[in-house]
């Protein structure tokens, strides 16, 4: 079947918008070609440096015939807004349909030829098309990333007329700047036009680009017996900028090796684009990797050589200040933050470290650290954002401070907080292991919250400019892994003490609760991310546990006993005790105070409150020592008793005393049941 090709060739586009516009180009064809009712078979785009590519497979030649439905007047409307409507649809008054007192007409439309919908369809998708930045150029009023230069536009082999601005579509494409020929070629499906373009030196594919780079600079480094250091990121930026990747192994001055190796491969990836390379034993080679977008005559002897000097001069600025910052100690930068401000209403970053000192030092009497440790290792967490090192490479913010903790000769629990406590940055970044780290990352991020908590910064929607969502989610990942109980009410009340005086909401009970709903949260979303159930989360969260670890356990506890026998019956004993209970407090106070055994032989009633007598020591040193199966298992015994209770038992007994009783001990039911979870909480 027809074909679309559609290729906008422009000047260099960032690669960082490159995949974005790719994604932005198949949803917007793909929903004006459902919107004009056009089937396809296949759909695919391509972005590069230089152009954007859509290729439409299983097109027909014409839209499809169809009848589109018009509503009309009501019915015994007047006669002339009746004929003022069937001369606007074309229809005679045969064509009507009484549909619930309105007139409906019915008008048969015939397909429109495919090519002239793709023509309006591809102006349209320019014209609004999504950039984050884009410019007009000449004088003409047509905005695009960067000056659009050609538009190749086929279907079914033949060009489809459009304009846009003062360009009008073509067949016609360009290759390689360097490396093709100077003359466009001409391509009429994609296929045609895939082969011509790898002719003139382009890979239109970025993964293609992309596996080229990275099977070239390996190979690169195995002749030398070295091994790349792998950057799917800066790889995939690489891919954006090269249509013609030729890995090129550069060689470094091996002096420059005594500096960071953060440092080194900074400044190679962020300023440089270069790829690190190591030893076989792990250690940072003298030699780096640069992704050429020309096949050299020479090899690339020259661009390596040219890139060599580059970088050493950016080497040679990280060795000044390298050795400028090590001239003073982390407590001297340290007071160079006092005048930086971290926001207008949290105070300095100085007011900040000393906060996150004095909240580590909290942390490690709970954790059993070091508090005089944590509370070093806190007040010295920011001092390197006063280095030179980190003011020219922000990325090592953190990294730095470990370093120069390190040269300092502080203990290396503190180079190691301080090294570690932005982590985790994502969620596949490592936590911080060492409790010291552990205690320090920690503050950051309780910190970071109850200041912006106290201040309205909450986040809205999909806003969070202050990533707060992370800071949540590294909180709950680290708890997790702790052995200890970290109760986390009482660190967020002491966070939330400091900024008392900034505060527009003083009422420290809301805001100790806003922040730990907010951490549940994001627990709950790792929660459902291993399998948990929603209600489980639900039934464990409405216990107001503020300990993290404990309600994690809980949640996965409680989901094994739901998905059992004896879970799902108990469950419904659960659910008809409470119907009963809430009905009876509908007509006045339930009875109050303990149940009693019951006057005469044993029955049912006095089994389950022997049952509830045998299970509640079990239960009790079960939820002390933090056993939840134990505990839930400890429960679940009483299953037997309620079903035989609710069998053979009648609770609203004609007799006062009766009926008191065995509400009482469906309470107590309740009571137990509820130490556990909140059972009235599960839905499913």
């Amino acid at each position: 079947m027809p074909q679309l090709l559609l290729e906008l060739f422009s000047e260099e586009i960032p690669a960082r918008m490159q995949a974005g516009a790719a994604r932005d180009l198949e949803r917007l064809a793909g929903e004006r070609l459902a919107v004009d009712e056009l089937e396809f078979s296949g759909l695919k785009t391509f972005a590069g440096p230089r152009r954007l590519t859509l290729v439409v497979d299983g097109l027909a030649a014409e839209q499809p015939s169809r009848v589109e439905e018009r509503k009309g007047p009501r019915v015994g409307a007047p006669p002339a807004a009746l004929d003022g409507f069937l001369r606007s649809a074309g229809v005679e008054r045969e064509a009507l349909t009484d549909r619930d007192g309105v007139w409906f007409a019915a008008i048969p439309r015939g397909g429109r030829p495919t090519a002239d919908i793709l023509g309006e369809m591809i102006v349209a998708i320019v014209r609004g098309f999504p950039w984050p930045k884009s410019m007009t150029w000449g004088g003409g009023d047509l905005r695009w990333v960067r000056p659009l230069q050609r538009i190749l536009c086929v279907f079914d082999r033949a060009v489809v007329p459009l304009t846009v601005g003062e360009l009008a579509s073509g067949d016609l494409s360009e290759g390689h700047r360097v490396l093709g020929s100077r003359r466009p070629f001409r391509a009429r499906d994609f296929d045609e036009y895939r082969e011509a373009l790898a002719g003139h030196f382009v890979v239109l594919d970025a993964a293609e680009r992309k596996q080229r780079i990275l099977d070239g600079a390996r190979a690169a480094c195995a002749t030398r017996g070295l091994e790349l250091v792998e950057d799917a990121g800066l790889a995939d930026e690489v891919a954006g900028l090269a249509e013609w990747p030729i890995p090129i192994l550069g060689e470094m001055d091996p002096r420059f090796l005594d500096l960071p190796a953060e440092v080194i491969r900074t400044s190679m990836r962020t300023h440089q684009r270069y790829f690190a390379v190591r030893t076989i034993a792990g250690a940072l080679a003298p030699r780096f990797i640069v992704v050429a977008n020309i096949e050299a005559p020479d090899g690339g002897a020259l661009i390596a050589a040219g890139n060599a000097r580059v970088l050493a001069a950016r080497l040679e600025d990280a060795r000044f200040f390298w050795n400028e910052d090590r001239k003073h100690s982390l407590a001297e930068h340290a007071e160079k933050l006092r005048g930086v401000t971290f926001h207008a209403k949290l105070g300095t970053l100085f007011e900040r470290a000393e906060r996150i000192g004095a909240l580590a030092d909290q942390i490690a009497s709970k954790l059993g650290a070091d508090p005089r440790l944590a509370f070093l290792a806190g007040r010295l967490a920011k001092a390197d954002l006063a280095t030179q090192m980190v003011g020219e490479f922000p990325e090592l913010q953190g990294v730095m401070g470990g370093y120069y903790a390190q040269a300092e000769g502080l203990d290396a629990q503190i180079s190691t907080a301080i090294r570690q406590h932005y982590k985790p940055l994502g969620p596949g970044d490592t936590i911080p292991s060492e409790p010291i780290a552990v205690c320090v990352a920690l503050a950051d991020k309780i910190d970071t919250l109850a200041g912006f908590f106290r201040i309205g910064e909450k986040p809205t929607g999909s806003k969070d400019p202050f990533a707060l969502r992370r800071m949540a989610l590294g909180i709950a990942r680290i708890v997790l892994a702790q052995s200890a109980p970290l109760p986390l009410r009482p660190l967020i009340a002491y966070a939330g003490a400091a900024f008392r005086a900034v505060s527009d909401k003083p009422e420290d009970a809301k805001f100790i609760d806003e922040v730990m709903d907010f951490l549940l949260d994001r627990l709950k979303g790792l929660m459902r991310d291993e399998g948990r159930s929603h209600d489980a989360c639900e039934a464990i969260f409405a216990l107001g546990d503020d300990d993290l670890r404990r309600v994690a356990g809980r949640v996965g506890a409680l989901d094994a006993f739901l998905a059992a026998e004896d879970g799902a019956d108990l469950l419904a004993g659960y659910r008809r005790a409470s119907n009963i209970l809430e009905a009876e407090a509908k007509k006045g106070p339930l009875p109050a105070g303990p149940p009693a055994r019951a006057a005469g032989p044993a029955n049912e009633e006095s089994a389950l409150l022997d049952a509830l007598g045998a299970a509640r020591p079990t239960l009790e040193h079960a939820l002390l020592n933090e056993d939840f199966p134990a505990a839930l298992s400890a429960i679940a015994l009483l299953r037997g008793p309620v079903d035989a209770f609710f069998d053979k038992v009648l609770v609203n007994s004609e007799i006062p005393g009766e009926r008191d009783n065995r509400l009482r001990l469906l309470a107590e039911v309740q009571r137990s049941m509820r130490k556990v979870a909140d059972f009235s909480r599960i839905c499913g």
